[in-house]
């Protein structure tokens, strides 16, 4: 053997040394960096992993009613309440050393690598479940470098900062699962209908293949290709140990029914849940993000099937080719609770909310806070005006104003004021208002919620000045429980995405009109309906009276542009307008009677099963019967009763007369030939 020039070992030697230093600094280096990144995830401290979650609204009864999701459908679920078929199906396919590595599998990178390299292309991905999550809390799914350092940066601090347990749960809400679903949850309703620890092994795994390619294999596109990548995630449960051949093989076969998805579905009640939303920013202070992604569980007071009656009746009242416009709201006048909302006849066409929003002359249905304020300075039912073409003076005498009744129609003799509210007289109502004064209106209508501005003019009896429907019907609601006034309430409870109660509504009420003088009133709103009050002319509800089966008070009324019918029982109140955007006349009779249409027959039905409940007097009032004509106390001889109540010390003392003598004669006619010659005998 030929000896090795020493000059060449020595050659070989340097090179050996070189190799070793370079290993020890780079390993060293290594070890430094490893410390680095373990420091800067311990420095940096958990990361926060709060993501975008949809706020579900929910009806009085619990049942989801809308979603605010910009597209995107997302809830958070605790790891206990995932199907334990989808931790098993995922791990398997997408990181089966999961539990095993801290954040990186090297081996499987390696691997990876390898192929990419053979293929000349990626055909095989390495990022555990901790990198996927990374990206998904943080990151953009660019191909860069810095992104590619940013994931491993955040995989160690959530390596680091959280348990396995706690990553998974994470991963597990967040992936994306196609279709504008993010989480497992979200895509169990989607796809299947139903909770993800709902989920079987043959779902599980079907959904566990999605997040590969969402569009790609997407059972709603191609269940060809899907079934395709459920087999594989089938298989590698097997190879897992998750499950057992003949499990896979049973999964692959059965049959997976899917929800169908309309595109365009009909929202519940979208000018309700704008009115929610809008709440939500003004009484709890909310942010527009919070709202819309802070997964919030928002829980109304609408109910469903009020909602589902006001709606129809829409459709079925207002003729389809009329471009007339409708609003309707319903609440609970002991609670304030707003059940039913229609804020147009088309959302899609015009989210405009003329319930809430609008502001339209009111007509006759503001004549009954004129006759509460004039109960209160000294009227009664009983009280008599004339009812005829009558000129007002006001502003000093600078100005004339000339009310005219429906028709032009004048008793030209005087009227009761129960007679007056339920034919809707204009005359008598101006001149209430002369007598007691505009200010004592304007007063009256602002503690009953009236926010708008009120024209103290000789009009103003007759609702000129234009007001919000929902100060309207809370108004009316406030009357019905006997002067007790509730804020209308759209929100029984918001609860963060933790759990957390943010708000609860606490009911309350506030005595802000008298009692007595309240019921006073909600009884004199009755004889719109009652025919015994016909006079001149026949009273507002007369066309609708057939339809009713139980006591209601309410009011009609209408102007050139505007049409409403507000009424109640003592369980429920609601307000229909109807009327053109631009202020268009109502010309067709049919279109008059629309607002009387469709509040009828919302009342029917939505009181249906309830029972039939009258207004129950107070302890302050007395109820006598009295000629309906006169207003004076009915005797024997008149041949219509009626029973009215009055604050007590204020009822008639003086008994009817205008039949006695119609009666004696009557008796006199009735007598044989007989019996009026005996006195001669």
């Amino acid at each position: 053997m030929e000896p090795i020039p020493g000059s060449r070992f020595r050659g070989t030697w340097k090179y050996v040394r070189a190799a070793v230093f370079i290993g020890c600094f780079l390993t060293i280096f290594a070890f430094a960096a490893l410390g680095s990144f373990i420091l800067f995830a311990k420095i940096g401290g958990a990361p926060p992993v709060a993501v975008p979650q949809t706020t579900v609204f929910y009806a009085d009864d619990g049942s989801k009613i809308g979603e605010s999701n910009y597209g995107q459908k997302r809830y958070w679920v605790r790891l206990d309440d995932i199907s334990p078929h989808v931790i098993e199906a995922t791990i398997a396919v997408e990181d089966r050393k999961f539990y095993e590595h801290h954040g990186f599998d090297l081996k499987r990178i390696a691997g990876a690598v390898v192929a990419n390299v053979q293929a000349m292309a990626k055909v095989e991905g390495a990022s555990t479940i901790t990198q996927q999550y990374a990206r998904n809390l943080f990151l953009t799914h660019e191909k860069t470098w810095s992104r590619k350092i940013q994931e491993a940066l955040y995989t160690i601090r959530l390596e680091a900062n959280y348990s396995k347990e706690q990553i998974l749960e994470g991963y597990l809400n967040t992936i994306y699962y196609g279709h504008g679903v993010y989480g497992i949850e979200a895509a169990a309703r989607y796809y299947f209908g139903k909770h993800a620890d709902e989920l079987t092994i043959s779902e599980a795994a079907m959904l566990a293949g999605i997040p590969k390619g969402p569009h790609y294999y997407s059972p709603l596109i191609n269940e060809e290709r899907a079934k395709t990548r459920q087999k594989i995630v089938l298989l590698s449960m097997v190879e897992a140990g998750y499950i057992r051949r003949q499990e896979a093989e049973q999964a692959y076969r059965d049959k997976l029914v899917y929800v169908q998805h309309h595109e365009k579905e009909r929202p519940v009640a979208p000018y309700f849940q704008d009115v929610v939303k809008q709440q939500l920013r003004t009484k709890l202070g909310l942010d527009e993000r919070t709202i819309e992604l802070g997964g919030l569980r928002v829980y109304t007071t609408l109910d469903r099937r009020m909602q589902q009656i006001a709606e129809e009746q829409l459709e079925q009242v207002i003729r389809p080719s009329s471009a007339i416009q409708a609003a309707l709201l319903a609440m609970d006048p002991r609670t304030g609770e707003v059940k039913a909302l229609i804020g147009g006849r088309d959302y899609n066409e015009s989210p405009f909310n003329r319930a809430v929003q609008a502001e339209r002359q009111p007509g006759s249905t503001f004549k009954p806070f004129l006759y509460y304020a004039a109960i209160e300075h000294g009227f009664t039912p009983s009280t008599p005006l004339r009812s005829e073409l009558t000129t007002f003076t006001f502003d000093d005498g600078r100005a004339t104003y000339t009310p005219h009744n429906y028709n032009d129609y004048y008793a030209n003799g005087p009227i009761t004021l129960a007679q007056a509210l339920a034919v809707s007289d204009n005359v008598f109502a101006v001149k209430t208002l002369k007598f007691i004064g505009a200010d004592k209106l304007i007063e009256t209508a602002k503690t009953l919620g009236i926010t708008s501005k009120l024209k103290a003019v000789p009009s103003l009896a007759l609702g000129t000045s234009p007001v919000k429907m929902i100060d309207m019907v809370a108004a009316y609601s406030t009357i019905a429980n006997y002067g007790k006034k509730t804020e209308p309430v759209f929100i029984k409870k918001v609860i963060d995405a933790n759990g957390n109660v943010l708000y609860e509504h606490q009911p309350s009420t506030q005595q802000v009109i008298d009692r007595d003088a309240a019921f006073v009133t909600a009884h004199l709103m009755t004889g719109m309906f009652d025919p015994k009050l016909n006079g001149y002319t026949t009273v507002t509800g007369q066309s609708i009276i057939d339809e009713i089966t139980r006591p209601y008070a309410g009011k009609s009324g209408t102007t050139k542009t505007d049409s409403w019918m507000i009424g109640f029982t003592p369980q429920l109140v609601a307000g229909v307008w109807t009327g053109y955007d631009r202020g268009e006349t109502i010309s067709r009779f049919d279109e008059k009677q629309y607002a009387k249409q469709i509040w009828v027959r919302f009342m029917e039905q939505s009181l249906a099963d309830k029972p039939k409940k009258s207004f129950k007097p107070t302890k302050g009032v007395i109820g006598v019967y009295i000629d309906p004509q006169n207003g004076k106390l009915a005797t024997d001889a008149c041949p219509v009763k009626r029973k009215t109540y009055y604050l007590i010390g204020t009822e008639p003392t003086d008994y009817c007369t205008d039949h006695l003598e119609k009666k004696t004669k009557k008796k006199e006619d009735e007598k044989s030939w007989f019996e009026k010659w005996f006195p001669w005998f």
